[in-house]
């Protein structure tokens, strides 16, 4: 993938806006709705979100790390994403059909007792975001790097690293969706069966 900097970072800033619209809806719902799963192997929209939320607690402060130490450079840089970045973030986009991935233990929310409060982290991370994207017009997105939570040896570069943890938000935003569906059939039955 190659890009300006500004053309990058426009498009990861409509992706996270996109995301906080499809998560505020989710505020409303009740948390028995939040935590209802279709099956054992399947997750809830609270554990969908708090997955995100796992990343975000290590993703955020490192991209603002990065980007407080970077060199300032030109909006108008041009983006080169690197093969491993590239690779990991088209990995990430949402697909008709999500391909199943292998959680981390350490990342997966299976089994945790989750309130409301997980959405309101993930909407304060996604403000976040949105504040690290507009730093980011100022440093060259592909000189600067950073560590990647599977392990200290790899770093991505800056925009593949906003591209990864973007994408696989909107990823985790279309299964928490899939969950949504499966708990308003089910209560639908519910109400069915006790009228």
């Amino acid at each position: 993938m190659k890009s300006t900097n500004a053309v990058l970072i426009e498009d990861l800033i409509q992706r996270t806006k996109q995301v906080l619209n499809d998560t505020m809806p989710l505020l409303a719902l009740e948390e028995s709705v939040l935590n209802l799963k279709a099956d054992a192997t399947t997750w809830s929209i609270l554990e969908c979100i708090e997955h995100l939320n796992y990343y975000g607690i290590f993703y955020l402060p490192e991209i603002k790390q990065r980007i407080q130490k970077a060199q300032v450079y030109s909006e108008e840089q041009i983006f080169k994403s690197g093969w491993l970045g590239n690779y990991f973030a088209n990995s990430m986009l949402p697909k008709a059909k999500l391909n199943k991935m292998k959680t981390f233990t350490s990342m997966n929310p299976a089994g945790s007792k989750l309130d409301k409060s997980v959405l309101s982290t993930f909407v304060e991370q996604q403000k976040e975001m949105l504040d690290l994207l507009q730093l980011a017009r100022r440093v060259n997105l592909t000189k600067t790097k950073t560590a990647i939570s599977l392990t200290k040896w790899i770093q991505l570069r800056l925009g593949d690293t906003f591209r990864v943890v973007i994408y696989h938000n909107q990823r985790h935003l279309v299964q928490a969706q899939k969950a949504l569906e499966y708990a308003q059939i089910s209560l639908a039955k519910s109400k069915k069966i006790n009228s």
